[in-house]
């Protein structure tokens, strides 16, 4: 008995001498991996990268940018189906274990021993709270120290913070595949929804991808996807969070992706969002811009920027098919299945509604040609294959383009079509209504433009167009292309000569005249677009009306041209403009940015504007950061509602560029541009419009720059190479550029009341002779109108015109006796 109670003694002591080297050695451990694990508070103040989000003014999204697509969520917001769904995948006993699963751990040790040896990646036990520990403390080394630090790291965890906040941590910091981090973003990126409108099928196929999401990909392994998908709704079931029926019916559902992509989110809103992007970048920085979270809120409005897309592209292609078809974009070898050769042809993805094809056969009635296959989610070829008709109809205008001779109207398909051709089609239309399975052929413009569409009186932009395709050139032709406005300038030379003594009915002679520009550099000798002709001695009004040079040459010489530079720098248009007697005609270089933004100063009654196509930004936290209405709101927080009090009021400080009189006096002006003068085709929109075109010397840009009393808009049309546009009056600004914007005003202003232009205090409206400018007589009503006149000045009863001088260089005492004009000698060309 006694050897048998020593032999316990000693198994007694020996289990304790054991014991206690055991705890000292996982003491010892412990002390050894603690002392090197980071800083765990550090999840606290956690703010992970987050996309950026910009949105149009109706609250649309414009686009997104991120290097990680993560949109954070807070926990309350997550739908209980989304936590049941990543419990069931991951872990199940989340809300009862202290951070650590025994029991996996043990399952996973067994395996382990099982598969010791074979080369098979170790089976995983971490539960949720040692995923966050290793997600944002620890590397993904596969190794024990490694999850002994992750298993310390994990009880620290469990002890500081509280179970739904290690939850939320980890739903918005997992990376689910297809770029997407956390589960709001890849709710939007595999299905476009929201958390809250995920089904059981959707909610548990996202919760089977934290593990392996290349593996699990929806289309390349859309089996093991399906099987994956399955097994999380079977666990959801087993744990009492699906109802059998549900289960069985979410099991049934196939897995349908609607994938979107990391572009524009607007349709033709393109040029607009990366030029949003430019500017954020500059604001504050690329750190900022893909990883902070901000929400933009742009001044794109949609419904305008779909008619500017509209109206721009529709001029380009009618400028472009006047000039005749330049053939096919390339051959294709049409034997076999062409679908897939055609799918590797790079297209423009944002000309909807054209679309890439190549002709399979050709008659003289028709051609038939196969569309290019759209592509699925994991990149492989769409096996529909759809085809359709281009008939004699689709190919009328594909005239043979040759220089500047043009071949005859095609009188058959097969003139212009050859099998193997790849081309652009879209659907044929007669009498407004497509024609079912006809297509009209199509081609990618060679000429360029812009237009830009602006609030007059806050700068907003509404809409923007860069350029025919954005995929085609990146390039904004509207903020970053240099041209010559040509004659679209001259209003802001007429400013500075009626803020300097001129009134629109001051008599300006339309003549030859030469300048000698010094220092060997010869004499100038300005002519009008119809050289030759000339108006003698005219009204301000009718000279800007007729869009006279001498006329304009005349005012600047007279003004000079440095006070020009300044009405030209206080207006926006150049920084600095030389000051030579050629930029007065519009010779110097600007954007259509600039040219919007100077009309609007006019249209708005001389207010400065800064143009912008963001409203407000605010940060992750809702804080607003950046705001450009910097007006002041008197009255407008009202605490304790409505009590009868004064209306709110805004209170505008932004410089006065432009006395609100000259303005006014321009803006008649212009509305007589449209309404008798080079721009009478804006006639036809039916509303209050003032505005002036522009064309450069050799017709290589062509302009209009217009406005009504709420919308401001510039188009200009040229190459981007410069080139002729054509010759005389086909290739002016009056009929290349104002047409699209009648085209566009007509649909932007359908609905709005025509309203005119507002009359500034101090302006009295007297009658004169348009002809002449001289004060009508009592009840004279024929060839009259209504001017304005700033107080203090009024329309003389005889002219004066000085500086008008004959061949000999003697200066006349009087005009012929059918003029209507009496001349004065003068001290040089002036008038």
């Amino acid at each position: 008995m006694r050897l048998l109670v020593r032999f316990f003694g000693f198994l007694f002591a020996a289990g304790t001498v054991v014991f206690l080297v055991g705890v000292g050695a996982v003491a010892g451990l412990i002390w050894h991996f603690s002392k090197d694990l980071p800083d765990y508070s550090q999840l606290q103040d956690y703010e992970p990268p987050v996309m950026t989000r910009v949105h149009a003014v109706d609250g649309s999204l414009v686009g997104e940018y991120a290097k990680e697509r993560r949109l954070y969520l807070p926990i309350q917001a997550v739908p209980k189906l989304v936590i049941n769904a990543f419990l069931a995948a991951e872990d199940k006993n989340f809300y009862e274990h202290g951070g650590i699963d025994y029991t996996g751990m043990a399952r996973a040790g067994v395996a382990y021993i099982q598969n010791y040896g074979s080369n098979r990646r170790p089976q995983g036990a971490s539960t949720i709270t040692q995923q966050v520990a290793k997600n944002f403390l620890l590397t993904n080394e596969v190794s024990f120290a490694r999850k002994i630090k992750e298993a310390l790291l994990a009880m620290r965890i469990e002890r500081t913070y509280s179970k739904d906040k290690i939850l939320e941590l980890y739903l918005n910091e997992i990376y689910l595949g297809l770029g997407a981090y956390g589960i709001a973003a890849a709710s939007l990126v595999y299905f476009d929804k929201s958390v809250n409108e995920l089904t059981i099928s959707e909610a548990a196929y996202l919760a089977s991808l934290p593990k392996m999401p290349a593996t699990l990909h929806p289309v390349r392994n859309r089996d093991r996807a399906i099987e994956r998908r399955n097994y999380v709704i079977d666990r959801l079931v087993e744990n009492g969070w699906v109802k059998q029926a549900d289960a069985d019916k979410a099991r049934k559902e196939q897995l349908v992706v609607a994938s979107r992509g990391n572009g524009a989110h607007t349709f033709a809103g393109e040029y607009f969002a990366e030029e949003v992007r430019r500017d954020i970048f500059e604001r504050y920085g690329e750190k900022k811009l893909y990883e902070g979270g901000l929400s933009v809120r742009t001044t794109l409005d949609p419904k305008i920027q779909v008619m500017a897309r509209k109206t721009m592209v529709t001029g380009l292609v009618n400028y472009d098919e006047q000039q005749g078809y330049r053939g096919a974009i390339s051959k294709l070898d049409i034997s076999g299945d062409w679908g897939v050769k055609l799918a590797d042809v790079k297209s423009l993805g944002d000309i909807s509604p054209w679309r890439m094809a190549v002709v399979l056969e050709t008659s003289d009635q028709s051609a038939r040609i196969g569309f290019q296959p759209g592509r699925e989610l994991g990149g492989a070829i769409s096996k529909q294959r759809e085809t359709g008709l281009i008939t004699v109809d689709g190919v009328k205008w594909a005239r043979a383009a040759s220089g500047n001779a043009k071949g005859r109207t095609p009188g058959s398909v097969a003139q212009v079509l050859q099998p193997g051709d790849v081309i652009y089609a879209d659907p044929l239309y007669k009498d407004g209504n497509p024609v079912e399975g006809q297509y009209r052929l199509r081609q990618i413009p060679e000429v360029s433009g812009a237009m830009v569409v602006m609030d007059p009186w806050t700068g907003r932009v509404l809409a923007m167009v860069g350029g025919f395709s954005f995929d085609q050139s990146q390039f904004n032709r509207a903020t970053q292309a240099y041209r010559q406005p040509g004659s679209s300038f001259k209003p802001i030379v007429y400013s500075a000569a009626l803020d300097n003594g001129y009134t629109p009915s001051t008599v300006v002679v339309d003549a030859p005249i030469e300048i000698d520009q010094g220092q060997g550099a010869g004499v100038w000798r300005p002519e009008n677009f119809d050289a030759g002709k000339y108006n003698g001695p005219m009204t301000l009004r009718n000279a800007l009306r007729l869009s006279r040079n001498t006329v304009t040459v005349r005012l600047a010489q007279d003004i000079g041209m440095p006070l020009i530079g300044e009405y030209a720098r206080r207006l926006g248009v150049y920084d600095e403009l030389p000051n030579y007697l050629s930029y007065s005609l519009g010779a110097g270089e600007t954007t259509v940015m600039r040219m919007v933004t100077a009309y609007s100063m006019i249209a708005n009654g001389g207010r400065r504007v800064k143009p912008t196509l963001i409203d407000r930004i605010q940060d992750r936290y809702g804080h607003t950061v950046f705001k450009h209405d910097q007006r002041e709101c008197r009255g407008c927080d009202a605490p304790g509602g409505w009590k009868n009090q004064a209306e709110p009021q805004l209170i505008d400080r932004r410089e006065q560029v432009l006395d609100a009189m000259t303005a006014y006096q321009i803006t008649e002006l212009l509305e007589g541009v449209v309404q008798a003068g080079t721009a009478t085709v804006i006639k036809e929109v039916g509303k209050p419009i003032a505005g002036k075109t522009g064309t450069t010397n050799e017709a290589k840009d062509a302009w209009f720059v217009g406005y009504s009393p709420d919308i401001a808009v510039g188009v200009y049309m040229g190459f981007d190479k410069p080139r002729p546009l054509g010759r005389g009056n086909a290739a002016t600004g009056g009929h290349l550029a104002a047409p699209i914007v009648r085209d566009f005003l007509k649909l932007a202003l359908a609905d709005k009341q025509a309203v005119p232009f507002k009359v500034p205090a101090g302006i009295k409206l007297i009658r004169v002779v348009s002809k002449t400018g001289m004060r009508a007589g009592p009840g004279e009503t024929g060839g009259t109108i209504l001017e304005a006149f700033k107080p203090g000045t009024a329309p003389p009863d005889n002219y004066s015109v000085i500086g008008v001088a004959d061949a000999d260089g003697r200066l006349p005492q009087q005009a012929p006796p059918d003029s209507g004009f009496f001349m004065r000698p003068g001290t040089g060309g002036l008038y």
